[in-house]
């Protein structure tokens, strides 16, 4: 297991589609492995695999309190979104020293591939909805602050430059 470096925004690879996963193997499971090692180190409460320079739809979520509860999800998909909102400050390690509050749905209802390779759903709800909804941003090539106004990311992009 090992920490892995975060690729630095604007790498391009941040901006492209992850590859669906075929199936889930030891390969897989060593990738996860390395995911959690590395969320844990930020420490965050998600990771999606293109974060790190992996192009598949690998993410990990962890949103408990005590940790070491991390969520293994391959080729994750929204299937149900609450109508509700929830407000919740967003950053990301492939652009440190600025974050920016995010209203997504309260609640979601995803189905993955667990580490069995097994279809599984899931409900998560608060922390880990905004954060697999995060991963799943990532996944298709977007970021946090893709969901901003062009103003607000306009001025987010310009504080990240500036410290950088």
């Amino acid at each position: 297991m090992t920490v892995r470096t975060c690729l630095p925004w604007p790498d391009k690879r941040l901006r492209t589609k992850a590859e669906e996963v075929p199936e889930v193997t030891d390969e897989i499971r060593a990738i996860w492995d390395d995911m959690i090692d590395t969320m844990e180190a930020m420490p965050g409460v998600g990771l999606a695999g293109p974060q790190i320079g992996v192009m598949l739809r690998l993410a990990v979520v962890d949103g408990s309190t005590e940790r070491g509860r991390a969520v293994r999800l391959a080729n994750p998909e929204i299937l149900h979104s609450s109508i509700e909102l929830r407000e919740h400050e967003e950053a990301s390690p492939n652009l440190p020293g600025v974050s920016a509050k995010v209203k997504r749905p309260r609640a979601v209802t995803v189905k993955f591939l667990n580490e069995q390779g097994m279809i599984d759903r899931r409900d998560f709800v608060g922390i880990e909805a905004t954060s697999v909804q995060h991963q799943i941003d990532h996944l298709n090539g977007k970021l946090y602050f893709d969901r901003l106004s062009k103003v607000k990311r306009d001025m987010l992009l310009r504080k990240a430059k500036k410290q950088g």
